[in-house]
């Protein structure tokens, strides 16, 4: 029989090295957003767990930070490249076995991670809290993936580089430069105001330079695939990649206006913030050009409601932060709970929703299997769904009262009080999407099982044969 183009693919996926990465992410992605419902509930109830220093906000919120940017998005994120690479490229990754070494040393550096900033070691900057041996270990781990993948694409068979290439390879090489100035230049090498211009510009190149890119492979990848249609417009992907790379390196500053750092630099920020519109516009105006004529499928199509759910948050969050940079909008939004919205819109309701999607439509793959339970999946969609918007709009309203609050002269600790009822409503908000995430995890296992189950039956029926 001959072998057909799709099973000559999936013949070059290393299916246990996915495996494994795909396993250490959703470990992450259970545990990140747990310690995020924990923090948010201290808010209100603040010593309810007791005085340990361990489990104080200031130590659990850069686990938080740094788990669901470095644990549950990057590490599936990881994992998906190793099923979209050697597809994309007609070959398998080269030196596969060094992608289980990474997979390790990765996310044991996490857990050395975690358990240090538990114990109160950190570098005190926000996204890049984690300490030295921890960063060391991050940033071996991604310069050696980076020179896999890019190795793997230089000896491509296939002669197009898609699009989902040209993120992939902006976003390592640009990570790994980012991570040597934020992990070992930023923190011994610049003070005072000078450090907070550059911690501006390192934190949104993890956000814009890394988690960005990374998503958009994510997408153009996945999302014409679960939806069997080509991707709308090449020009349209022409447009959003270069325009990323044009305007988001400058955007860092624009969370330091009214600030000593100079006018000129708070300027260029707020100039690229706007501008950023039109590399969101136009990926999004991509992927939802690629679902013209398959919406009918849509409500079936599990991989698709999340990237589709995903790219809807992209719109409102992205449009919200680049109207926070303007000076008018930012006077009243800023140290309010408004830019926390934002952040929880763009990185979980946007690229860990992406990664979600993508990975429901790998792992079925890869276990030959249909997902374990449709509605099952479907309820988790919901309850994801329903808890980051109700986030979202609960937190952009506490913020626009606290600005207000702030800017008429109310007492600090009385803009507290009336923030509780936001607080608690953002608390059953986070709960809601960590049991959207379990009951995910949940199914996967189950898909897992099921897998497994029937190869022991195919296997069981083969020795059957053989025997008579």
């Amino acid at each position: 029989m001959t072998e057909t183009v799709q099973e000559r693919l999936d013949s070059l996926v290393d299916r246990p090295l996915v495996r494994l990465w795909l396993y250490w992410g959703m470990f992450w992605l259970m545990f990140a957003p747990t310690v995020g419902a924990i923090i948010s509930s201290y808010f209100n109830y603040p010593g309810y767990l007791g005085n340990s220093l361990e489990i104080q906000f200031g130590r659990l919120r850069p686990m938080h930070v740094n788990g669901v940017i470095f644990g549950a998005f990057s590490t599936l994120f990881m994992g998906l490249c190793y099923y979209i690479v050697p597809r994309l490229c007609g070959i398998r990754v080269w030196q596969e076995k060094l992608g289980y070494w990474l997979a390790w040393t990765w996310n044991l550096g996490l857990v050395l991670g975690m358990i240090l900033l538990a114990l109160g070691y950190s570098q005190g900057l926000e996204a890049g809290e984690m300490p030295l041996i921890a960063d060391i270990i991050f940033f071996v781990c991604m310069t050696l993936a980076t020179i896999q993948f890019l190795v793997t694409i230089s000896k491509r068979t296939e002669p197009q580089l898609y699009v989902s290439m040209w993120y992939l390879i902006a976003a390592f090489v640009w990570t790994t430069l980012n991570l040597v100035f934020g992990s070992f230049i930023l923190p011994y090498s610049l003070w005072g105001v000078n450090s907070a211009a550059f911690h501006g510009l390192y934190i949104h190149y993890i956000v814009g330079l890394w988690i960005t890119p990374a998503g958009y492979v994510i997408i153009y990848y996945f999302l014409p695939a679960s939806v069997k249609n080509p991707i709308y417009s090449h020009k349209l992907s022409l447009i959003g990649f270069w325009s990323l790379a044009l305007f988001y390196p400058f955007v860092g500053i624009h969370h330091y206006l009214y600030s000593p750092i100079a006018d000129w630099a708070e300027t260029l920020a707020i100039i690229t913030s706007m501008l950023l519109i039109i590399p969101v516009w136009t990926v999004l105006q991509n992927f939802f050009g690629t679902m013209i004529g398959r919406w009918d499928t849509f409500g079936r199509n599990l991989p698709a409601k999340f990237l589709i759910m995903g790219s809807l948050m992209y719109l409102i969050g992205c449009f919200q932060g680049s109207l926070e940079a303007l000076r008018s909008l930012q006077e009243p939004t800023h140290f309010t709970d408004f830019v926390i919205s934002h952040s929880h819109l763009t990185v979980f309701g946007t690229f860990v929703v992406w990664a979600i999607g993508g990975t429901l439509y790998v792992w079925p793959k890869i276990h030959d299997q249909e997902l374990w339970s449709f509605k099952l999946g479907n309820w988790s969609f919901w309850l994801i769904t329903f808890g980051i918007s109700i986030m979202g709009i609960v937190l952009t309203m506490a913020g626009l009262m606290q600005g207000t609050m702030w800017m008429t002269g109310t007492e600090w600790l009385d803009s507290l009080v009336a923030m509780r009822p936001y607080w608690v409503i953002r608390t059953f908000a986070g709960i809601s999407m960590d049991v959207g995430i379990s009951l995910l995890v949940y199914n996967l296992m189950r898909t897992t099982l099921a897998s497994y189950k029937k190869g022991q039956q195919n296997g069981n029926l083969a020795e059957i044969k053989e025997t008579s």
